[in-house]
């Protein structure tokens, strides 16, 4: 479960008021864009597609970023607990089960997303996927110091409601040393400008862009606040 390449830690900084109001513009366009149908590129599922509800500031994350992020991970999560904590589509969540992934969890507040959610689920028969209709970072606050975790945490959080450092901190606290946080953000979250720097535990591993989109994986290191994972017979 430990993908190549070398890891960098993450350093403190704040995001200014211009760079909120930078990352509000781009949230803008990246939702103009939006696709109107997505497709899952990879494992069991393949070519199928998923219905892209019409909601304000819906923004499935697009094929080439999803197999980045997979090629980053490994084609097989086989055993794989995986949280997908704003799911929209569940274009990420379902891409994890499709790759066997033992259980993935679907978080959305939205009813006609939920709803989106389930009919997906029941077409693809997806045992393995739990949708659970909540606000991501209160759910996630319940879970955090809890006796079990995931192994992945994926985040894409509304681009404009500024969520991106809360979601990490609670994302962070649900997932145990060597586990990974992926998150889409309108800025990049590296270096000097780098609000991750107030989340304890994290370091960037890899990080990319596509268009206003840029996308993060980060891992959980030895200091963090994740929670443990029992060993294998407790």
């Amino acid at each position: 479960m430990k993908p190549p390449h070398s890891a960098r830690t993450a350093r403190s900084s704040q995001p200014s008021t211009s760079q909120f109001g930078a990352a509000q513009k781009a949230a803008q366009k990246v939702a103009a864009h939006a696709a109107q149908e997505v497709r899952l590129i990879g494992g069991r599922w393949k070519r199928t597609p998923l219905t892209v509800p019409v909601v304000a500031g819906l923004r499935p994350t697009p094929s080439r970023v999803r197999e980045t992020l997979f090629n980053w991970l490994g084609q097989d999560l086989s055993g794989w607990r995986v949280l997908d904590a704003f799911a929209g589509t569940g274009a990420l969540g379902f891409e994890a089960a499709s790759r066997g992934a033992e259980s993935v969890c679907l978080l959305e507040r939205e009813p006609v997303l939920i709803k989106s959610l389930r009919a997906t689920q029941a077409k693809l028969a997806a045992t393995q996927v739990q949708i659970v209709q909540a606000d991501a970072l209160t759910w996630m606050g319940r879970l955090s110091g809890g006796a079990s975790g995931f192994d992945l945490v994926l985040l894409d959080p509304p681009f404009d409601a500024g969520l991106f450092e809360q979601a990490l901190l609670a994302a962070s606290r649900c997932v145990p040393e060597g586990g990974w946080i992926y998150l889409e953000a309108p800025q990049a979250f590296s270096d000097a400008a780098d609000p991750v720097g107030a989340v304890p535990g994290l370091r960037v591993h890899r990080q990319g862009r596509a268009g206003a989109v840029h996308y993060h994986l980060f891992q959980r290191v030895e200091g963090g606040s994740g929670v443990s994972r029992p060993a294998a017979g407790d």
